[in-house]
């Protein structure tokens, strides 16, 4: 469950650290487990203040169709897809191909 004394920023990248390799979410899906199903945005910024944070796997968030919607925060307009196809994943025009059988959502596997 999020922790309502850091910030939403940190209770962001506490879930995306759990996703696991392989796998992908949304930033929709987070948003709801946090609460604020209507941030989706929110956690978009989150992400792009993620990348000076090794840790934090940011490539693994995607929007809801699955495309890599935050790829010009990566540096290289290549790296996010470099990062998925990394993790496993496949990749075709910028979107996760089957993205449904790949998608992790917290709400389901962070349940209690």
């Amino acid at each position: 469950m999020p922790n309502r004394e850091v910030s939403f920023f940190e209770n962001v990248w506490d879930v995306v650290r759990q996703v696991p390799k392989g796998r992908a979410t949304t930033y929709g899906a987070i948003a709801k487990y946090l609460g604020s199903g209507l941030s989706a945005r929110m956690v978009g910024w989150a992400m792009n203040a993620a990348h000076a944070l090794p840790d934090v796997p940011a490539q693994r968030v995607v929007n809801r169709n699955g495309m890599l919607s935050g790829k010009a925060h990566f540096g290289s307009p290549t790296r996010m897809q470099e990062l998925l196809v990394a993790d496993g994943l496949a990749v075709a025009d910028d979107t996760i191909v089957d993205f449904t059988k790949v998608f992790w959502d917290p709400a389901t596997e962070l349940a209690l």
